[in-house]
């Protein structure tokens, strides 16, 4: 009776190894994540920093205000305002919830303040209030249009040649776009920004 209560004992030790085996790798998984949505501690302004792995198409973005954890994140392109506001741990109690867009898109560069309940809207101003240029690696083709002289087919362009060469590093990167000439940049250089 004795070697029958053997295998058995040999297969719930081996389930309980499974089992701790697989809690860890979850355990490490949801680290590593945190991990990549943690703030930044440091900002290096030098052309080459160290340290940083973020790729060209992350967006640093600083949330300040009415939250849990204030601070300098890095998203993913394509993150939202709420994206944001869970990196940073989500609103603080006093947050004025209302006078914020949860479903509007973050820039590269944008400072998001989150306002407690009671300041005025101001100090919760949109980041394109102070510069109302349109971000070349950020517009969809719909905001492109708004452009002078950038119609559907041209602004279609523009998403196109960034989709195939990476971000635009300069405004004059827009001459590699077919259509765009020396006259169009000049007249788009102050409108638009990377």
């Amino acid at each position: 009776m004795a070697d029958a209560a053997t295998p058995r004992r040999r297969l719930g030790i081996g389930a309980v190894v499974v089992l701790v085996v697989a809690a860890l790798a979850v355990t490490v998984g949801i680290g590593i994540l945190r991990g990549a949505m943690a703030p930044v501690e440091e900002v290096v302004v030098d052309a080459t920093p160290t340290g940083v792995t973020a790729s060209s198409a992350d967006l640093y973005v600083h949330v300040s205000g009415a939250v849990r954890a204030p601070g300098l994140y890095v998203l993913p392109q394509g993150s939202r305002v709420v994206d944001a506001l869970a990196a940073a741990g989500g609103f603080a109690e006093d947050a004025d919830r209302d006078a914020i867009n949860l479903a509007r898109a973050v820039t590269d560069g944008e400072q998001l303040p989150v306002p407690r309940k009671g300041e005025s809207p101001a100090a919760a101003a949109a980041p394109g209030a102070a510069d109302a240029r349109v971000n070349l690696n950020t517009a969809d083709a719909t905001q492109l249009e708004e452009l002078p002289r950038i119609g559907p087919a041209l602004a279609e362009r523009i998403v196109a040649w960034r989709d195939d060469n990476g971000r635009f590093t300069s405004v004059d990167d827009l001459l590699a776009v077919p259509g765009i000439g020396d006259k169009m940049l000049s007249s788009l250089r102050d409108l638009v920004t990377v």
